[in-house]
C-alpha cells in the first residue's frame, strides 16, 4: 500500500474523487469546507471504508505507526489466518457463498452459526474463533460479495441478506439445534432470517447474540458529526455512492494514495479506545480495505431500507436466551441502538462494554468472548464446567 498520506499522492486522489463528487451532483471540496467544516475528497475514502461511509474528519495515522503495525502483522500476527473445513452454499440467486465449519471434538450439540457485518469478512471474529475451536461446533461465513463468497448480482436487501444465511444453515447444518451470532450487518441478518422464517426460530433456534446493530431507523444516524453536517452527509452520500461505484478503479486508486487517511478514520469509527493495538487496528483497516467501493455502494441503501422491529417478536415468542451487546462508544451502531432492541426483548441480557467502539469483538475479545460463552452455556451448547473463555483478554 502507498504510504503517501499528504502532498502529491492525496492531492491526486483528492481530485480524482473530487471529480466523480461532481458527476453526483455533490458539493466540491471547497464547498464542503465552506459548508461542514470537511473536506469533499474524504467522501469516497470514508465511504469505501468506514463501514456506513459517512465521516468527514480528516484524521490521520503517523506513518512510523503504521509502518509498525504492518510489520507487527506480516511478521507475527495470525489474525485472519484461521481456517476451517470449507463449503459453498449456494444463494437463491445463485450466488455462491463460502462458509467454513470448526467440528466439535467429541458429542455433538448445537451449531453456533456466526454472521458478520459490512465491509468485513468472517475473520473478523478470529478471537472468538480461536477461544471456542474444538468446544462448539461453528459455522463462519462470508456474505455475498464480502470476503472468499461470490458477487451478487441484483439489488441488495437485508432480506436477501436473510435468505443467504437460509442457505448457508440448508448446506452446513441442515438439523439440529442452531444459535445464531450476529454482529452489524450480521445481526440484521439474523433478523431478516427471523422475519422470514419464524418456523426455522420456533423448532431449532436455541439462542441468538446481537453485536453492535440495529433493528431499524439507521437512516437518521449522524455517526458522531454535528446536526448540520450530518444532515447534509445524508442528503447527499446515496448519489455520491453511486457515482463511486460506477468509477470503481477509479476511486481505488484515490483510497491507495490516501491510505494514513483512510486509517485514521478506519480506526475511529471501529475503536472506542485510544489506545487500540496497532495490529488490530491494521488488521480491520486489511479487511474494510478489501471491500471493493462498488460492493459498498451497491449494500449501502439497504440499511436506510432495514426495519426489523416487528421481527424481533418471533425470539421473545420463542422465549430463547438472548444477548444483546454493543460498544459504549460504537458511532456507527449507536448503543441507544442496542437498547432499542433490548427493550423488544425484556428478557435479553443487556451487554455494555466500557471504551468499546463498533468492532468491539477485536477491541475487547475476552468480554465478548466470555459473554458468548455464557450465552452458549444457557444454550446448551457448552456445559457449565466448559466455560472458561480461553481467549485474548479485553
Amino acid at each position: 500500500m502507498t504510504e503517501t498520506g499528504t502532498g502529491t499522492g492525496a492531492e491526486a486522489a483528492a481530485s480524482a474523487v473530487g471529480a466523480v463528487l461532481a458527476e453526483a451532483g455533490a458539493p466540491t471540496a471547497t464547498g464542503w469546507r465552506r459548508r461542514a467544516g470537511f473536506a469533499g475528497a474524504a467522501i469516497g475514502v470514508v465511504a469505501a471504508g468506514a463501514a456506513a461511509g459517512v465521516a468527514l474528519e480528516r484524521l490521520t495515522v503517523g506513518r512510523g505507526v503504521r509502518r509498525k503495525a504492518r510489520l507487527a502483522l506480516d511478521a507475527s500476527a495470525p489474525y485472519g489466518a484461521l481456517r476451517g473445513s470449507p463449503g459453498t452454499a449456494t444463494a437463491d440467486d445463485g450466488t455462491a457463498l463460502h462458509y467454513e465449519t470448526e467440528e466439535l471434538e467429541g458429542p455433538g450439540g448445537p451449531t453456533v452459526v456466526f454472521s458478520h457485518g459490512y465491509c468485513l469478512s468472517q475473520d473478523s471474529w478470529h478471537f472468538q474463533r480461536a477461544a471456542l475451536r474444538g468446544r462448539v461446533r461453528a459455522v463462519y461465513w462470508d456474505q455475498r460479495s464480502h470476503g472468499r463468497s461470490g458477487r451478487g448480482t441484483g439489488p441488495v436487501s437485508i432480506d436477501r441478506l436473510g435468505r443467504d444465511l437460509r442457505a448457508v444453515i440448508d448446506a452446513a447444518a441442515p438439523e439440529g439445534p442452531l444459535v445464531l451470532v450476529g454482529h452489524s450487518m450480521g445481526g440484521m441478518t439474523v433478523m431478516a432470517l427471523a422475519d422470514q422464517y419464524p418456523e426455522l426460530v420456533r423448532d431449532r433456534v436455541v439462542g441468538v447474540a446481537f453485536l453492535g446493530t440495529s433493528s431499524g431507523r439507521l437512516a437518521e444516524l449522524t455517526y458522531g458529526l454535528p446536526a448540520a453536517p450530518a444532515q447534509a452527509v445524508r442528503r447527499v452520500l446515496p448519489g455520491v455512492l453511486r457515482a463511486l461505484g460506477a468509477r470503481a478503479e477509479l476511486v481505488e486508486r484515490g483510497r491507495r494514495a490516501t491510505a494514513d487517511l483512510f486509517a485514521g478514520l478506519v480506526k475511529r469509527y471501529s475503536f472506542g479506545s485510544g489506545d487500540v493495538d496497532p495490529v488490530i487496528a491494521r488488521f480491520a483497516e486489511r479487511m474494510i480495505e478489501a471491500t471493493p467501493i462498488d460492493v459498498v455502494a451497491e449494500f449501502y441503501p439497504a440499511f436506510a431500507e432495514h426495519d426489523k422491529a416487528d421481527a424481533l417478536a418471533a425470539l421473545a415468542d420463542a422465549e430463547i436466551p438472548v444477548l444483546v451487546l454493543a460498544g459504549e462508544k460504537d458511532l456507527v451502531t449507536p448503543l441507544s441502538h442496542t437498547e432499542a432492541i433490548a427493550a423488544l426483548l425484556p428478557d435479553a441480557e443487556l451487554a455494555v462494554v466500557p471504551d468499546g467502539g463498533h468492532l468491539v469483538m477485536l477491541e475487547h475479545p475476552g468480554t465478548v468472548t466470555a459473554r458468548l460463552v455464557e450465552l452458549l452455556v444457557r444454550a446448551g451448547a457448552l456445559a457449565p464446567d466448559d466455560a472458561g473463555t480461553g481467549g485474548r483478554s479485553g
